[in-house]
């Protein structure tokens, strides 16, 4: 499990093998937001003007300056905005966001899961502003903890043991990791590679958009009271990318990416946006990983997941395939069975409903179907049951969609 991923001193730098390069070309909307499955005020991070004593570096040595960074320590406040341009049924506050509160939340984890499970409360973060603290000491102890105004949810990566707490349920969530080298170990129940942190989302673009995009320093910035060096990250050949460019700041003594910002084409505020406001690479003191649910406290066992606990099986969907590559790559779920007429609009409760009403009715090669457009991914739901989603366009998107009925 990673939830913070330290740096890696021994991981490649961007270009380096040709099978790697084009197996994550494929990984791209993922990494755009970590959320196209799922989903359907930018908050400052103290960032100031430029430090114009820094040294001029390439994009490529910045580049060499995060993958040579051996930094495996960290403890800081973290803030984290999503700005989809939702309706505000969709993208208010938690009691109100499609994916807030009880109700709504297992259709991300599993059905019927502890309030506590870090499958159904982390993909959360990628609605709306969030205030994270997080630490970490190497690949084996790291936490992360939710700051809301009346309630702190945590999760405690410490060694083989994960442990979750909600404050606001009083419940906790406990699951012992497997060994790392068994081939057949179940999945952890904390999504590997979570852009929780900067480093986390900047590692993950980086990856992706080798090849397959400009990067070029752009100037210096202070980020956390921190000098940091700027890479700005354009899309190349991909027209129906909704993307316009992702910029990260990169600590100047460090090399660790401090801040990470995703603008959307158009105009407004960005559409993704992660940062520290405030950060130490000190070690964190052992205790900051230690847990033990307070008394009275109901604990949920992770375990092995079942097979009905995986993903595909408590959200209707068989496994996705993938239409094109890159920036422009639309990814394909099939429902077990077409939707009944009206689903979009007729369903009382839950993310039908709602997502009803801003969802537009189209038609095309592929039949009718229904579009649900955000300023940075774009999902459509055919009458068959099949669902397309990706950061493009509606005309990429339906035109995938009409490639793949032929």
């Amino acid at each position: 499990m990673a939830l913070i991923q330290p740096a890696q001193p021994d991981a490649p730098e961007p270009g380096e093998g040709r099978r790697g390069r084009k197996a994550v070309r494929y990984a791209v909307p993922a990494a755009v937001v970590g959320v196209t499955a799922a989903t359907i005020g930018l908050v400052p991070a103290l960032a100031d003007s430029g430090d114009p004593s820094l040294p001029s570096l390439t994009a490529q040595q910045i580049i060499t300056k995060i993958a040579a960074s051996d930094t495996r320590t960290v403890d800081g406040t973290v803030k984290i905005s999503t700005d989809l341009g939702l309706p505000s049924a969709l993208s208010g506050g938690a009691g109100s966001s499609l994916f807030g509160g009880a109700a709504a939340a297992p259709a991300l984890g599993s059905s019927g899961s502890s309030p506590a499970d870090p499958q159904r409360r982390l993909p959360q973060l990628l609605i709306g502003s969030h205030t994270l603290h997080v630490a970490a000491d190497g690949q084996d102890r790291q936490k992360i903890s939710v700051i809301e105004p009346a309630a702190e949810y945590s999760v405690i990566h410490n060694g083989s043991q994960v442990w979750a707490y909600d404050s606001s349920s009083d419940e906790a969530y406990h699951s012992a990791l497997p060994a790392r080298d068994t081939e057949a170990a179940p999945r952890t129940q904390v999504p590997d590679d979570f852009p929780a942190t900067p480093q986390a989302a900047a590692r993950q673009i980086l990856k992706a958009a080798d090849g397959i995009a400009s990067i070029t320093a752009d100037g210096t910035a202070r980020v956390a009271g921190r000098s940091a060096y700027e890479l700005l990250i354009r899309p190349q050949n991909a027209p129906g990318t909704t993307v316009d460019s992702i910029r990260i700041a990169v600590d100047a003594k460090t090399g660790v990416p401090l801040k990470f910002t995703l603008q959307p084409k158009g105009t407004g505020k960005a559409a993704f946006d992660v940062a520290y406001s405030k950060v130490s690479f000190g070690k964190p003191a052992a205790s900051t990983f230690a847990f033990t649910p307070p008394k009275g406290v109901k604990v949920t066992e992770g375990g092995a997941p079942a097979k009905d606990r995986s993903p595909d099986a408590t959200s209707g969907l068989a496994a996705p395939t993938v239409i094109g590559s890159g920036w422009d790559t639309v990814a394909v779920f099939r429902t077990k069975g077409a939707l009944p007429s009206g689903a979009g609009k007729n369903a009382k409760g839950g993310a039908a409903s709602i997502l009803g009403g801003f969802g537009k009715q189209v038609s095309g090669s592929f039949g009718t179907g229904t579009l649900f457009h955000t300023r940075l991914v774009n999902v459509l739901l055919t009458r068959d049951g099949t669902v397309y989603a990706g950061a493009v366009d509606q005309a990429a998107l339906t035109a995938a969609a009409g490639s793949a009925a032929r």
